[in-house]
Order: C-alpha cells, then structure tokens, then sequence
C-alpha cells in the first residue's frame, strides 16, 4: 500500500465502521424482533444480554429502554404519527423502531435531546441508511421542542378514557376491558392501569425446598400471600443454585395461588386422581405434583408437543405423574376419570402484561370471541372430566369478563353445576372475592390479574 493510499484512509475516518453505543443497539435489536419475528422480549432481551455480555449499568439501561419503549408504542405512535408526513405503517419497520427508541427516550427517560437524537440518528445511519437517519434527526428534534410526556398528552385529542389510556400506555379497549373488570371504579382504575405498567419483583416458588431456606438462598422474603412463594427485589434468578436444580421456580405468587386453590376444597368421597387439563410449561403442574397428598396420581396434559415436553421436564423426578399430549377438547380418558382438574385455560394474557410489554399492543378484541369459544369448549370436557362430588378450578390470566364470569356463568347454568365462592378458600388475601369467585391484581397484591372460579360437578 503507498503512502498516499495510507495518508488518504486517515483523512477520511467517515469510512471506518461506527462505533455504535451497545444499550441502545442491543434495545433496537428487541425492538426488531418484537416487530419482524413476532419474539417475546422477556425472552429475546435475556438472551442477548448474556451474549454481548453487557456490564450492570448498560444491561439496566437497556432493559428500561426495550421494555419501556415496547409498553408505550401506542402513545409513542400517537405523537410521532403528527409528526411524520405520511402514515405510520408506510415507513419501513426498522425506521419507525428507531423513532420509538429515540422518542421514548425524550419522552419518558428525560434523556437529554442531544444525546437521545444524536444516538439514534448514528444507529440508523448504520442499520438502514444516511437517507433514513436525516427523517429520523428531523422528526426526533420536534419530539424535542414539544416537551416532556404531559406537555404532548395535552395537545393529542380524546376524551378522559382516551387520554388515561395514552397517559398509561394501554390501548383503549384493555382500558375499558379493566373497568368492568372492577366494577367500573374508576377511582381505581389508573392505579391498575399504572400498577401494570411497573417492572415485577422476580417471584420463586419453593418445590422441594424449605421457604425460609430459599429465601435466605435468594437473598428475598416469603411472599404474603402462597406458603410457598419467595419475592426477589431484583437479580437473575437463575443464579440461585436451588432455582438451577429444580428445588425451586420461577413461578408468579397467583399462579401458586390458582393451583393451590384446587387442592383446597373438600371433597367427600375418593381424593386420588388429579388432572391438570392445559398444563404447558408445567409450573402449575410441579407445584401440584409437590404439595398433593400421598397416593394421589398426577395427569398432566398438554395439546403442543413442545410443551408436554416442557411439562415433563419440570415433573422429572416425580413419581405417581403421567404426561399426555393430547387436545382437552377431546380427551383419550373415560368420562369422571378424576377427582380435581385445573383448567388454565389459553386467554389472551392481558393479566400478565407486566411481564410482556408488547402483548397489550399484539392482542385486539377480535382475539377475545375465538378465545372464549375454545374456553367453553375446554370448561365443557373439564366438567365430563370430573367425577360426581369432584371440582373443577378454572383459571385465566386475563381479567376479562367474556373470558372470565361469562364463561363460568355459561357453565353454571347447567343443571348439574355448583359454583363454589373462592374467597373462604384464601382467608388471607384482601380483597380477592370477585362475587363467588377470585380475582388478584398487581395494584391490590403485587401478583399478575389472575381469575380463579370452582365449580363442582354435583350429579
């Protein structure tokens, strides 16, 4: 190489490859995969930490920013959408993504502008173009000069449950989906709302542990409201060596409660086979297969392959349990084959958005109807399931009321069904009693929204 040649590389280091800031690319990254491959970000973005082996400090970062900016898209796109010239859904992918990230930043971070802009317009400079990264400079400054969050709600139009909903990054008819869901208390709805939209503590539930061991082991506190449950304030749960054993899970404290609550209602007659109908990936299933009495045996079910296989890795070790992939809507066992069955039924999981922030914009309510049919359906075949005098938990990670109290009232109607009330069952957890049946809140128990009736088949 001549020295001329050396001489002009050095005097022109726009050709090297920009050194592009890690947080923020790795956030697009979740961004990307969210919106291109339909990726579930609590599952992407701890896969990508480990891999770029992100310090604390910009693995935090990103994982404020990733979440936050995927919670938010609804009302990041509302104030971007008068800021670009054409509709939202003409612009390449990849460049509304960045959009987002840079305007979350500015919006919710208070991030300074200079810095927020300046970043974003490197990234998309090096992953779509110099021509996109001058629409994205130009959008990001007026997102700039309009102010913080508060001063662009009040600019966008609506009305007060228009404006809660974009003031608490919900669409519009989740919002309303919550109302009814608490009565239409509207003094306590934006504390759901805002309740929802916090980051989970990590809860871990102790198998085949001590309690008090596991939560010295975790560095956390016996939850409230399970005998089993251990609530993290923070950390990588897969550092807990009873969690890397299988002593102990990852497991929501209501999901312990959902399936807990089965095993609590008194039978009269035999108490000895057990059913858990929908039972991927199997936490439910491990913590039954771990508190039932001796001599009970185990059937867990699952229609997906993958997920009977998940189911039967969490029950590996577990005598008396028998794993089947089948379709519960059309059972290979006999009629009355059981003496308890816990239907978690598929929903459309808006209990547990904490935990996916971008479900609440993937799902709309033409989701809900399918989704109620097939719960029917499934209600249906756990009820023929279940032995006269035997009881049924159906369970949802929705509050909703079609998939909810309808679905149980629908059932309930039939001649041969007893609804049974929750709350006596959960003598100390407030405010849980949804008429005869439960319902948890993350604003009210710091748990997903889980719903749980019991039904008892009577003849």
């Amino acid at each position: 190489m001549t020295g001329a040649s050396r001489k002009g590389r050095r005097r022109h280091p726009a050709t090297r490859r920009p050194v592009l800031d890690g947080a923020r690319l790795t956030a697009y990254d979740v961004l990307d995969g969210v919106s291109s491959r339909a990726a579930y970000a609590n599952l992407l973005l701890p896969q990508l930490l480990r891999e770029r082996e992100l310090d604390e400090r910009d693995a935090a970062f990103t994982t404020q920013l990733a979440y936050g900016a995927l919670r938010a898209q609804g009302t990041l796109d509302a104030v971007l959408t008068g800021l670009v010239s054409r509709p939202l859904a003409e612009l390449d992918p990849r460049v509304l993504d960045l959009l987002r990230l840079g305007a979350y930043q500015l919006l919710d971070l208070r991030v300074p502008s200079h810095a927020a802009v300046d970043t974003t317009v490197a990234l998309t400079r090096a992953i779509v173009g110099t021509g996109a990264s001058g629409l994205v400079n130009a959008v990001l400054r007026k997102v700039a000069t309009g102010g913080d969050r508060e001063a662009w709600l009040d600019r966008l139009d609506g009305d007060a449950a228009t404006r809660l909903a974009l003031a608490t990054d919900h669409p519009r008819w989740i919002v309303d989906a919550w109302r009814d869901a608490l009565g239409r208390d509207d003094t306590e709805l934006e504390a759901a709302l805002l309740a929802d939209d916090a980051a989970p503590e990590v809860h871990l539930v102790a198998r085949r542990i001590d309690r008090e061991a596991l939560a010295a082991e975790a560095g956390g506190q016996p939850g409230p409201w399970s005998p089993y449950a251990v609530r993290m304030p923070g950390g990588d749960p897969g550092r807990v060596a009873s969690v890397r054993s299988g002593a102990a899970a990852v497991q929501d404290e209501g999901s312990q409660l959902a399936a807990l609550l089965l095993t609590r209602v008194p039978l009269d007659g035999p108490d000895a086979a057990w059913l858990d109908m929908c039972a991927g990936p199997g936490g439910k299933a491990a913590l039954l297969a771990a508190v039932r009495p001796e001599g009970v045996r185990l059937t867990a079910v699952d229609r997906a392959p993958h997920r009977a296989e998940l189911v039967r890795q969490a029950l590996s070790g577990e005598p008396d349990v028998e794993v089947l992939t089948a379709d519960g809507t059309r059972p290979p066992w006999a009629p009355a084959s059981f003496d308890r069955v816990l239907l978690d039924a598929p929903c459309t999981g808006l209990g547990a958005l904490r935990r996916r922030p971008e479900v609440r914009w993937r799902r709309t309510p033409d989701d809900v109807p399918p989704l109620v049919e097939l719960q029917t359906a499934l209600l249906d075949s756990a009820l023929a399931s279940v032995r006269p005098g035997g009881v049924v938990a159906y369970v949802t990670c929705s509050p909703h009321t079609a998939e909810t109290v309808a679905v149980v009232d629908a059932a309930a109607r039939r001649d041969d069904v007893e609804v049974l009330p929750v709350a006596p069952l959960l003598p100390d957890v407030p405010d849980v009693a949804r008429g005869d049946h439960g319902q948890l809140w993350p604003h009210r128990h710091g748990t997903d929204a889980m719903f749980m009736a019991l039904l008892r088949r009577t003849r």
